[in-house]
């Protein structure tokens, strides 16, 4: 699927999110308004709970409710011993904007030097959701981010994702089960996904959420060496 040398031209990407504020009680009443419209989509599936309940649960998934509070990204290099490498680096505090500010600038390093970008799920989570919140913040959007005009296959993302449907548009697959399906370590092994958001809020665990970005940073990456025949990042 790629070689040694396509891997090493690709950074691969997470983001963890959480609320924008830790209670439905603290949006102003406009924004209270837009999400309880907003909520009334899981409300068909859980119609006991009120929008009140679903904000800390939900509100994280979307970009006009949430905030990036990790963002890690990595890239192989392949020894003499034709064993990959992979190097990582995290963005992650409680203040978004110097997250966001921090991280662009070297997503556009990497990317102007032709590497392309990938993620699990990026497509439809990742990618999209850096570009509004770069947005909402009032930054520059890193050029890899800016897709408007172009054509799916021109622009520089790979989702594993979207590479294990083979086709399909009803799969959806989470890494941690394509991990385990290609018999790479778990990455979901101190919190998960639900969590980050009181971890965020209530622990201010800004070291626990970093840590668990990075681990799937790293299945990511396996995931790719997986199914391209390759060997995988020793642990």
């Amino acid at each position: 699927m790629y070689s040694p040398q396509d891997l090493e031209n690709i950074l691969f990407l997470d983001i963890e999110t959480a609320s924008i504020v830790p209670t439905y009680a603290e949006l102003s009443p406009r924004m209270q308004a837009l999400w309880a419209s907003k909520a009334q989509r899981y409300q068909r599936q859980e119609p006991e709970k009120t929008a009140e309940e679903l904000y800390p649960e939900k509100a994280a998934i979307h970009a006009e409710f949430g905030q990036v509070v990790c963002i890690s990204c990595g890239y192989l290099r392949f020894g003499e011993d034709k064993l990959p490498q992979l190097t990582v680096k995290s963005f992650y505090g409680p203040d978004e904007l110097r997250t966001l500010e921090a991280f662009g600038p070297v997503l556009d390093k990497f990317t102007s030097k032709g590497m392309q970008v990938c993620a699990h799920n990026g497509k439809e989570f990742d990618f999209p959701y850096l570009g509004r919140r770069f947005v909402i913040r009032g930054l520059p959007i890193p050029e890899v981010l800016q897709v408007q005009g172009k054509k799916p296959w021109q622009t520089a993302f790979i989702d594993t994702m979207e590479l294990w449907k083979f086709g399909d548009f009803k799969a959806y697959t989470s890494l941690d089960l394509l991990a385990a399906v290609l018999d790479i370590p778990s990455p979901k092994d101190d919190i998960d996904g639900s969590q980050v958001g009181r971890v965020f809020w209530e622990e201010q665990g800004y070291d626990r959420i970093r840590i668990y970005c990075e681990k799937d940073v790293q299945t990511t990456a396996q995931v790719l060496l997986r199914m391209s025949r390759l060997p995988l990042i020793p642990v």
